[in-house]
């Protein structure tokens, strides 16, 4: 294991990488660029946060996963809809969107009315349950979580979340509606987004302090939903022997308890190469790519 090298791979190859950060055995062991001053786009990283404050709503017995999304929407919204799309939705439960397991959700909402939109799209056959990547998934679960908890779903991920894990640095976005965009645009520092991963690490608890239960751990960063990556949790997704927290463009936090390992980056890449992940894995993980 040379976090070293992986920091030279980068600057070397003069590849867009804002910071990384190695965790062995919970302490901080490599760090690489800036982790701790700026904060970055996370994109869909953002849903593993929301993943997160859904399970301490859990764990409270304010939500409940097997009940339909319809039971936690806004009323005037429910009642605009179509009886047989009322009850085509009435099938969708919190615990098919947390795993992207809904057909025909297109990836992103339109229009200026997201929940009217959302709550308009066909599905072709409710019953099917492949995995499909949408952001009106998670979306949906961010509204869903404003009613469950009784408040805005982003002051609760503030409450709940970033104060008891010390993290000050954040932005996050909403709909036209002015709802929690769950699938998306949060910026976090990359010491930050560690913190989240070291959470999941230690099983929900964060330095002593219990803020998600193991149970809800388990679930979500267990195989729901398998797909071509190799399987998705609530949000999460499985990485090896241990599961990840995945944005586009390269942002990164790996976790592999087994190992006893947190690795995390930010970056800007929009090329589709696996450069950056097999330098990690060679120098981190000890794993060589196959040729």
């Amino acid at each position: 294991m040379n976090f070293d090298e992986f920091a030279k791979d980068i600057t070397e190859n003069h590849w867009n990488v804002f910071g990384a950060e190695l965790y062995e055995n919970g302490e901080l062991t490599g760090s690489f660029g800036d982790t701790c001053e700026n904060v970055h786009e996370i994109y869909s990283a953002t849903k593993s946060v929301l993943s997160i404050a859904v399970g301490i709503a859990y764990d409270e017995g304010r939500i409940d996963l097997e009940k339909s999304v319809l039971e936690y929407l806004p009323q005037e919204n429910v009642a605009k809809m179509q009886q047989g799309q009322r009850e085509v939705f009435k099938r969708i439960t919190i615990r098919r969107l947390l795993t992207m397991s809904v057909d025909g959700l297109p990836f992103v909402a339109e229009g200026d009315n997201w929940l009217d939109f959302a709550l308009a799209c066909e599905i072709p056959n409710v019953d099917e349950k492949p995995f499909n990547y949408s952001n009106i998934s998670s979306y949906l679960v961010g509204v869903a979580l404003t009613k469950a908890v009784g408040c805005d779903a982003g002051k609760f991920i503030e409450e709940r979340i970033f104060a008891p894990l010390g993290i000050t640095k954040y932005e996050y976005g909403r709909s036209p509606e002015g709802y929690f965009y769950g699938a998306s645009r949060m910026k976090l520092t990359v010491h930050d987004l560690s913190r989240i991963g070291m959470l999941l690490y230690n099983k929900g608890v964060y330095e002593g302090k219990r803020i998600l239960s193991e149970e809800y751990v388990e679930m979500a960063t267990s195989i729901q939903q398998m797909n071509r990556e190799g399987g998705y949790g609530f949000f999460i997704w499985k990485y090896r022997d241990g599961f990840s927290i995945n944005g586009k463009l390269k942002q990164k936090c790996y976790i592999l308890p087994k190992r006893g390992l947190v690795i995390t980056y930010l970056s800007h890449i929009e090329s589709e190469d696996h450069d950056l992940l097999d330098s990690m894995e060679k120098h981190i993980l000890g794993i060589e790519k196959e040729k």
